[in-house]
């Protein structure tokens, strides 16, 4: 191989923004967009939505309000905070009356014996102990028995993947105009890999200032190389041996984690998506895994550790990428645990995991497949929760039944079992059991004919209302006849946010019924048919919502990621969404991101006083760098966010929002 690469071939849109050059779902399954468009087509009008034909009438003639003015003329809103300015500029903004805290960064000490950040002078053991790089999702649990449940807890986040170019000075070199990346060297590789995985950090909220409980038993790095076990159906069977591990059940690490979520036996639970871009290599000819893979886009190259180790080369260990596409559940206050990957959810690329206690007490977890034209799941739990019981919790992630959506033109929605032995889940198309079926989840749902979505990242319950909130962030790839009327546009750049409402309110119901909530872009601009309410001011509007989370009062609260200069003219951020009442539709944008950047991971205390977020790779301009005038690497940042220091990189970083005085975020 080479000595250097080009940025756009090596670390494009296609590795890290999810953007392929061809849709991978083989299959003729219907498009969310088609059976939009025949709902449309068949109701005319949807239950407390607009018609199409209203839509594009009111955005059309649409005049932006002001915030004074919608405040003035708007139904009530669930939230009073005073908006955030859209924007672009190299520092973070939250509202009026708020405080942004930056609470970890990038290479800040973990662990008691982790040293002082030095970004000149970086070591794979030293990036062992520190905080990881492109923190993604953030949970919260309270520590037990705290005095204070919302000002003293562990923190559990995970940390996606890394961006080379923007954490090692001379990784990057221009030429002819150029920026050209050099290729990875051992040194870099074993770096890199531990700052993947997750941070689990004790923090205390003392006199309104949050910190890291220095030396706390609980503070605790997971990187690629942590030992963890594989639990559930898939467990130490045939497909997921190796050389190193005949058992079949013991994993070292995790890889591109993304959203996750706490379970309510006070666990937290992470989704490994983008893991096909660690591999390399071809398998042996003829070998079982070649369609699977194919299915799962493996390998794909940006990271190709397979030159430095040999189980990420298919050559060498072909069954090792059949130990990922896993979601992982960690217990924070077992530090001595070891992590599990919990099979039975299924193996995709997952985004998340939220879950809800159902009416009966069995868990409910709600999954997406974050791939254009790729799947919505849930996974219902065979036993019950006991919330006297801890330890008889601990498990139930282990067994229970794994379904795919099915979406109705008529607004009703199917949730299809993935069960061995039912339908064409069977020896008759390769299904051996219901391991096979969890390994191969992708093509069990394209054989039970779901329904093919624009890319479903989080899936978030709300406890309060009962409602199911999925972000689809977008599908570039739909074509000029799937255009729809939610979507008027050949390409689906700004996605939308479907909302489920379970049959009798009950979550581990088979049917449901859907709509649209919102679908996103600028309702200034009638050819995108954003379906924002009128009380939405110019800087409410946002594209490509991503996380989501709901607070105690039952409202949602949706990050974006793709926004930017070239796109929509503002950064990504965190938005406050009406769900109900008069207000539905309504958002308002209640902070943003530094230059380059993407908003992860919002969660709140139990008491919604303070919001965690994640800011992810701040400064990362992308591979049309020369368009923009500038350039974005190590030593030519566009921002040097959060520590402004000419000797500093940009350092991906957590921020605990608060607002001045006190009180409860949002009102």
């Amino acid at each position: 191989m080479s000595d250097e690469t080009s940025y756009e071939s090596t670390f494009g849109a296609s590795m890290l923004e999810h953007e392929d050059a061809e849709p991978r779902n083989p299959t003729d399954n219907p498009t969310m967009g088609e059976l939009i468009s025949q709902r449309f087509s068949r109701r005319g009008m949807l239950k407390g939505a607009l018609a199409v034909s209203a839509i594009s009438a009111t955005v059309g003639t649409l005049a932006l309000k002001t915030a004074d003015e919608a405040r003035a003329q708007g139904a009530a809103s669930a939230f009073s905070f005073k908006e955030v300015e859209a924007g672009v500029d190299a520092d973070h903004h939250v509202a009026e009356g708020y405080e942004a805290q930056v609470l970890l960064r990038w290479g800040d000490p973990i662990t008691a014996d982790a040293p002082a950040f030095d970004p000149a002078k970086q070591t794979p053991e030293a990036q062992a102990k520190q905080f990881g790089y492109n923190n993604d999702f953030v949970g919260y649990l309270p520590m037990p028995g705290a005095a204070d449940p919302s000002a003293h807890g562990v923190l559990f986040v995970n940390h996606e993947y890394t961006n080379p170019h923007l954490m090692f000075p001379g990784v990057v070199e221009v030429k002819d105009g150029k920026p050209v990346m050099k290729n990875a060297t051992l040194e870099r590789f074993r770096i890199e890999a531990m700052a993947h995985g997750a941070t689990v950090a004790e923090i205390r909220r003392t006199d309104g200032t949050w910190a890291l409980v220095q030396g706390s038993r609980y503070n605790r790095r997971i990187t690629a190389a942590t030992e963890m076990q594989l639990s559930g159906p898939v467990a130490g069977t045939e497909r997921v041996r190796t050389g190193a591990d005949s058992s079949g059940r013991k994993v070292l690490g995790t890889l591109n984690n993304c959203s996750g979520a706490m379970t309510p036996w006070g666990t937290f639970v992470s989704g490994e998506e983008n893991f096909h871009g660690y591999f390399s290599g071809k398998l042996p000819e003829g070998h079982r895994e070649e369609a699977n893979y194919k299915r799962l886009a493996v390998p794909s190259s940006p990271y190709a550790w397979g030159r430095f180790e040999d189980r990420f080369d298919l050559g060498r260990e072909p069954n090792e990428a059949n130990r990922f596409g896993w979601v992982i559940e960690v217990d924070p206050f077992d530090p001595n645990s070891v992590p599990k990957k919990r099979t039975a959810l299924g193996r995709f690329k997952h985004e998340g995991a939220d879950n809800i206690v159902a009416k009966d007490g069995r868990v409910v977890v709600y999954l997406g497949d974050d791939e254009r034209f790729d799947y919505v799941y849930k996974f219902v739990t065979a036993g019950r929760f006991d919330p006297d019981n801890r330890a008889a919790n601990l498990d139930l992630l282990d067994s229970g039944t794994l379904s795919v959506a099915k979406f109705a033109a008529d607004g009703s929605l199917a949730w299809l079992p993935l069960v061995f032995g039912q339908g064409p889940l069977t020896a008759a198309n390769g299904f051996a059991s219901q391991a096979d079926v969890l390994i191969e989840t992708r093509r069990a749902g394209d054989l039970l004919g779901a329904t093919k979505m624009d890319r479903p990242e989080d899936i978030t319950p709300n406890p309060v209302t009962g409602k199911v909130y999925v972000m689809l962030t977008n599908n570039t790839s739909r074509k000029d006849d799937q255009v729809d009327g939610a979507n008027p546009r050949a390409k689906n750049a700004f996605g939308h946010i479907v909302e489920i409402i379970e049959a009798d309110g009950d979550h581990t119901a088979s049917t449901g019924r859907w709509e649209i909530l919102l679908t996103c872009g600028d309702p200034s601009v009638a050819a995108v048919g954003a379906s924002f309410s009128t009380d939405t001011t110019r800087n409410g509007w946002f594209g490509m919502p991503d996380n989501a989370v709901v607070d105690a009062a039952g409202r949602l609260w949706v990050s974006t990621d793709g926004n930017g200069p070239d796109v929509t003219g503002r950064t990504d951020g965190l938005w406050a969404v009406d769900t109900e009442g008069g207000a539905r539709r309504t958002s308002k944008l209640f902070y943003r991101v530094p230059h380059g950047a993407e908003l992860c991971g919002p969660c709140f205390t139990p008491d919604d006083t303070t919001a965690f977020v994640a800011v992810q790779h701040p400064g990362d301009d992308g591979p049309d760098w020369p368009e923009f005038g500038r350039r974005s690497y190590y030593e030519d940042l566009s921002t040097r966010w959060p520590d402004f220091k000419p000797d500093m990189p940009v350092r991906p970083s957590v921020v605990a929002i608060t607002r001045k005085g006190g009180g409860k975020i949002g009102t």
